[in-house]
């Protein structure tokens, strides 16, 4: 049984990235669930993790140089969309962006000295878009490739799984880890939407062939196809990789009352989801489990399905959930690629 707190950052310093103009990413989307994180009971339930900036040695092992120096130079401009007409940059968004890794780093820490199994970082703004010399889709820098590159540069980590189920691509993400297969870099995700990468072709190079694996699904799947194709994918690959870390890029902008996109996702898999991720994290990486907040942005059911994902870390280890077959799933995997490197 356990009895550790799963930790939790959450930081109001995260809304100081914010345009008076109309944009699905702004903090609305934070407000509702950072008053519930303040006061009892969720509050009680979870250990608080101080935020912190991230250092330059952290952002520059995955971005370079120049594009910090772009980020500085665009944050000063009047026009906020100049550099991006999705990713407004205005005078705190950089601070607020290196806030928003430096919390992931936080959790990284004391999952990684043992006060805590899980964690959650409920930070803005969000990070799977970020390229190493692009910022884009609402993204500024990428929190996760930043995390796991910590996690291999500070702690000697030779094996991270990321597991994305934002509804959008994680090309940034796969950008920085096309080549390794110290990251293995797993994405399920809306076909044919931005950023309009993410094909199940898309594998990885060199040394890292096999380990990128893109699972791409049409409009309209739901809860039956993600369980499938997560739970048959993840079972298999974690048993043969043996993650010693797993980090979740977790958007919920897959859910169907999410207008950004057409899949129809409910409240109730990301708890699903939660249950698998935490069996598997207990089995192969010493309980070492962090979700990272991407996408989701609709208020109402962002609010729903965090707190879905919270009320599962903070419950004792079960049973994995059960994986009920699926026509539309098979066919997904029936050609895929990856079976080239891994047996499913």
């Amino acid at each position: 049984m356990r009895s550790k707190q799963p930790g939790i950052v959450f930081d109001r310093r995260y809304f100081d990235h914010v345009i008076e103009r109309p944009s699905p990413e702004n903090p609305d989307r934070l407000r509702s669930l950072y008053h519930r994180l303040a006061h009892p009971p969720l509050c009680e339930r979870l250990y608080r993790v101080p935020s912190r900036e991230a250092r330059s040695i952290d952002i520059l092992s995955v971005h370079s140089g120049f594009y910090l120096e772009q980020i500085r130079e665009q944050t000063l401009r009047d026009n906020p969309y100049s550099y991006d007409r999705d990713t407004y940059l205005m005078e705190l968004s950089l601070y607020t962006a290196r806030l928003a890794a430096g919390g992931c780093l936080a959790l990284a820490d004391k999952i990684m000295d043992g006060t805590i199994d899980y964690g959650f970082a409920l930070i803005r703004p969000p990070g799977h878009h970020a390229e190493p010399g692009r910022g884009m889709g609402f993204c500024i820098l990428n929190n996760a490739a930043i995390t796991a590159e910590y996690l291999r540069r500070e702690y000697g980590l030779e094996r991270i799984l990321i597991v994305d189920f934002d509804v959008h691509h994680c090309n940034g993400t796969q950008a920085v880890f096309y080549d390794t297969r110290q990251v293995l870099v797993l994405s399920i995700h809306q076909r044919d939407i931005f950023p309009f990468t993410g094909h199940a072709a898309e594998i990885g190079e060199g040394d890292g062939r096999g380990h990128t694996i893109n699972l791409p699904v049409h409009a309209q799947f739901g809860d039956a196809e993600y369980t499938f194709l997560l739970g048959r994918v993840l079972s298999t690959i974690t048993e043969q990789y043996l993650p010693q870390f797993i980090l979740v890029s977790a958007g919920y902008d897959a859910h169907a009352d999410d207008s950004i996109s057409n899949t129809l996702v409910t409240t109730t898999w990301f708890a699903v989801v939660t249950e698998l991720l935490k069996g598997l994290a207990r089995e192969s990486a010493d309980n070492r489990l962090l979700f990272v907040l991407e996408g989701g942005y609709n208020p109402v059911s962002l609010e729903r399905s965090v707190l879905a994902t919270l009320e599962s870390l903070c419950r004792s280890v079960g049973p994995r959930p059960g994986i009920s077959p699926s026509q539309r799933g098979e066919l997904i995997l029936r050609d895929h690629p990856l079976r080239q490197y891994w047996t499913l």
